[in-house]
């Protein structure tokens, strides 16, 4: 039997224009801490702040865009945000104190959560459902391609171009998001249908409507997972200056990627053949073993070969959660599926970089990154009760039925 396709031109274009949301991410994300330290001198618990102000804006956006998403359709939305996104990104040129800094940031989010809820809906939609785990999982590539070229470059910037340039380019960035995205054709179904809208709209708005709550268990998972690898997107270039591997900085998220793509492709196809538990539990294992490794490197190898572990572990499990929290709901609500995922992910995220600036302050990131391994070890039992011991009962259900039913 012949597979059905998953390179069309629409998630070619959709992959291009998350890679550019992406890029500019990750661009800033690395770069906008160092900065803050050293340029606006302050100290690590603020840099921290700037990543909690941008997830808080993007979680608070993430249900009302997935809502709106149902009523006026996922392109306007896309377009929408598109547009925030790239005028915050103009902003940063005529920022230059922590005040201003803030609420750029704020603002970005705004842009960043509407985008990043519309193409995660999009792309489930234009996926096969039969190929579904195989196709986020090249989805996701987009992000780590992104998280290779973003952090390399924005480390090279902030160190070398200074800091003009390094806003410059997050424009370029931006506006390359829309001119990939904003053409794209984009199918109306699976909406909900108007008379459904009708009905919503009459009773008011409820709980249901801005939270898909066969997303909310696995989302959960992630968001534990999220704190932890907080401290990496947010602190990992600031721990290798402190350690003198400055030379090498620029690499971890580089290898990190080499190996998450190398994984990438076997972790989709098995998961949509073996099932979630086959994949997770393996990649939080290896997950707790880089952090470990990277709190103890004493040495240049050491510190990337972390990242290749990391890689190996948290690159491929998160777009297994993904996946799961997608395939549990209805199609029509897969929007706020991925809005509900998303938003409770960025609460781990967002909290987790305001904390690792407090302990860092007071303990140093190494022995953070060291402890964190523990953490994530206990989170295997925590992925068991939420999703883990479930599995069995839904593998009855002939895979058809399930992506037919939200089961």
């Amino acid at each position: 039997m012949k597979k059905e396709a998953l390179w069309t031109r629409g998630f070619i274009q959709i992959w291009v224009s998350n890679f550019f949301l992406f890029m500019t991410f990750y661009f800033l994300l690395v770069s906008l801490p160092i900065y803050a330290i050293r340029e606006l001198n302050q100290k690590q618990s603020s840099a921290g702040l700037i990543v909690t102000v941008f997830i808080i804006t993007a979680i608070l956006i993430r249900p009302i865009a997935g809502n709106l998403m149902q009523k006026i359709g996922k392109k306007a939305i896309f377009l929408t945000s598109l547009l925030i996104f790239l005028s915050a990104s103009v902003f940063y040129l005529f920022t230059d104190s922590l005040s201003g800094l803030l609420f750029v940031r704020a603002l970005h989010g705004i842009g960043f959560g509407m985008a990043t809820t519309a193409t995660g809906t999009i792309v489930a939609d234009i996926l096969p459902s039969s190929r579904r785990g195989e196709g986020m999982g090249y989805y996701s590539m987009s992000m780590n391609l992104a998280m290779v070229i973003g952090p390399f470059i924005g480390l090279q910037a902030i160190n070398s171009w200074g800091t003009s340039t390094l806003f410059i380019l997050a424009i370029i960035f931006a506006f390359f998001a829309i001119l990939t995205g904003g053409f794209m054709k984009i199918e109306h179904a699976p909406e909900m249908e108007m008379s459904e809208i009708e009905h919503t709209e009459k009773k008011g708005i409820r709980f249901n409507q801005i939270i898909e709550n066969t997303a909310v268990k696995i989302s959960i998972v992630a968001a534990i997972f999220g704190i932890v690898y907080s401290s990496i997107l947010s602190f990992v270039s600031v721990y290798a200056e402190d350690k003198g591997f400055i030379s090498v900085s620029g690499y971890f998220f580089v290898v990190y990627a080499i190996f998450m793509l190398m994984a990438r492709p076997f972790a989709g196809k098995w998961f949509d053949r073996y099932g979630a538990n086959k994949i997770v539990y393996p990649c939080i294992v290896l997950f707790s073993a880089g952090m470990i490794l990277l709190g103890m490197a004493e040495s240049e190898w050491m510190f990337l070969l972390s990242a290749a572990l990391i890689g190996l572990g948290y690159g491929s499990m998160f777009p297994c959660l993904q996946t799961i929290a997608i395939q549990k709901a209805a199609p029509h609500r897969r929007g706020l599926a991925t809005a509900t995922f998303l938003s409770i992910f960025d609460i781990g995220i967002g909290f987790g970089s305001y904390l690792v600036g407090i302990i860092g302050d007071a303990i140093g990131l190494n022995a953070f990154y060291s402890f964190s391994s523990i953490y994530i070890l206990i989170g295997i039992a925590v992925y068991y009760y939420l999703h883990g011991k479930t599995i069995r009962k839904e593998t009855i259900i002939p895979k058809k039925e399930q992506f037919n039913t939200g089961a």
